[in-house]
């Protein structure tokens, strides 16, 4: 049994249920070019909230080798990693800090649950932004909603260095089923076409 914390924003209550430390397996799938890209992966994931209106986000890949006897521990190769931030989209206003270090000039609102639920969508979900950094010289914005326990989100922007990988746009799906997280990520890359790429199946270990 998972209890949510007490003490969270307001803001964060549609998105409360990410919140913790989630760890498991799952499978890449990518053709780009004449090669195909395959194999299972375990992966570390946490969302956590230190009293802001969003979420921290940072996840870690491992691909693993196969074993070679039955009960050996798998080898682990490292895969990119990311961190970011997870929140609602709401207008900023001169009570929120920022942009930069700058402070708020008024002073500070406390958002109530009728405030958030006067953001809800047509589709009855709530808006959402994903502002994510990778480890390989990738940052996408993603755009999307969260309706109860599934986030559909899309890439609105991607920005990458000029050594980076080419990488033109993703999707990402997630979704709370029997109490695992299951997501899927789709993404265009390599010069390929937009398709899927990999998906996992998570336990909360925390």
């Amino acid at each position: 049994m998972f209890d949510l914390p007490t003490d969270l924003p307001a803001d964060l209550a549609p998105l409360s249920w990410l919140i913790g430390v989630w760890e498991g397996t799952g499978v890449i799938d990518y053709e780009a070019g004449d090669h195909r890209f395959a194999g299972e992966f375990a992966q570390r994931v946490s969302f956590s909230h230190d009293g802001g209106p969003y979420l921290n986000y940072s996840a870690s890949a491992w691909l693993l080798d196969d074993a070679d006897s039955e009960g050996a521990e798998r080898a682990r190769t490292p895969l990119v990693s990311e961190m970011g931030y997870w929140r609602l989209s709401r207008p900023a206003t001169d009570a929120d800090a920022g942009p930069g270090l700058l402070p708020a000039v008024s002073e500070p609102v406390v958002r109530t649950a009728d405030d958030v639920e006067g953001l809800r969508n047509a589709e009855g979900g709530f808006d959402i932004e994903v502002s994510l950094v990778h480890a390989d010289g990738v940052s996408e914005l993603y755009l999307g909603q969260i309706r109860g326990p599934r986030i559909d989100v899309a890439t609105d922007a991607v920005i990458r260095t000029a050594a980076a990988k080419p990488y033109a746009a993703a999707t990402r799906m997630y979704g709370l089923v029997d109490g695992h997280l299951l997501w899927a990520w789709d993404i265009a890359a390599l010069g390929s076409e937009l398709a899927s790429h990999a998906s996992a199946r998570l336990a909360r270990v925390d």
